[in-house]
């Protein structure tokens, strides 16, 4: 199925998870925040939830400093 992610084209396989899209992109384990049409998926809700064709993803990492 094709959806967009980070503003780009990106395809994956259907009934896909956000963790199984996150170990796609070798993210598995940072500290980043997941977006899906706008809204904020909590990490423990990252295995529940199922992307859908045409979802709109956008992935952010977390960067400290200070």
């Amino acid at each position: 199925m094709q959806i967009r992610l980070n503003g780009q084209p990106y395809t994956l396989a259907e009934s896909a998870s956000i963790v199984d899209l996150l170990q796609q992109l070798d993210l598995t384990g940072k500290r980043l925040a997941v977006e899906i049409n706008e809204e904020i998926i909590p990490k423990s809700r990252h295995a529940a939830t199922l992307l859908q064709a045409n979802d709109q993803v956008e992935i952010v990492h977390a960067i400290g400093g200070g």
